[in-house]
């Protein structure tokens, strides 16, 4: 059988960088702004994929919509003046051996990859810019022209963007939405568990990996079934 086109899927948040401390420190930012107790580090984190609004919502359901849009604000506010006061040259940290993996995976003819994150369009860029991955991934997904994670419409528009059948496609993500979003598109879904949701939440994973050399394991094994 000939080798026939693959597309490995990435969250970014919590799967390919470690952005919890940006994340907490912008949220308790958002949060004070308004007067409003900030949530614990567990709670922030366990939101962690979703659209800013859905997590907002998440975090304070008694509050009306219009105190999660401004939080959300709040939230992107405080995020980007935490890049301005930090400079041009702090760079979102990988996990350890994710580069490895990406240059990998580029190096393979037949397997094309893509973003499905609940960052901004604005977020991934600077992550791309900064690590110097342009033409890494043929097609990035992100939540401000998509519904809230676990829908799965980012996946949808990867898949049409790249010609890949869902059956030929794997979301890899650190959180449920991620892998309820995978079955709901019809992929395969891997959990890695360095990031914001505890294994016990990756259960839908067809398989949960703890280290980036398992990860990789993982993923040569499933493209040697599809070749």
């Amino acid at each position: 059988m000939p080798n026939r086109l693959r597309l490995v899927v990435f969250d970014v948040d919590g799967t390919l960088v470690d952005s919890r401390a940006h994340i907490v420190d912008a949220m308790e930012s958002a949060f004070s702004g308004v007067g409003l107790p900030v949530p614990s580090r567990e709670a922030i984190l366990h939101g962690v994929g979703l659209s800013l609004p859905e997590l907002m919502a998440q975090l304070v359901p008694d509050q009306p919509h219009s105190v999660h849009q401004t939080l959300s604000e709040g939230y992107k506010s405080a995020s980007l003046a935490r890049h301005m006061a930090t400079g041009q040259d702090h760079t979102a940290v990988f996990f350890p051996g994710i580069r490895e993996i990406l240059d990998w995976l580029r190096a393979d003819d037949f397997t094309l990859m893509a973003t499905a994150t609940g960052m901004s369009r604005r977020g991934l860029d600077r992550i791309i810019m900064q690590h110097r991955l342009d033409g890494y991934f043929q097609t990035t997904q992100v939540a401000d022209t998509h519904p809230s994670k676990p829908h799965p419409s980012m996946l949808y528009a990867a898949l049409s963007d790249t010609g890949v059948q869902a059956e030929d496609a794997v979301m890899i993500g650190d959180t449920s939405y991620d892998m309820h979003m995978a079955k709901a598109a019809g992929l395969h879904a891997f959990g890695v568990t360095w990031g914001n949701h505890p294994v016990d939440l990756l259960a839908d994973a067809d398989k949960i990996v703890n280290t980036t050399d398992e990860l990789q394991t993982a993923l040569a094994d499933w493209i040697g079934g599809r070749t």
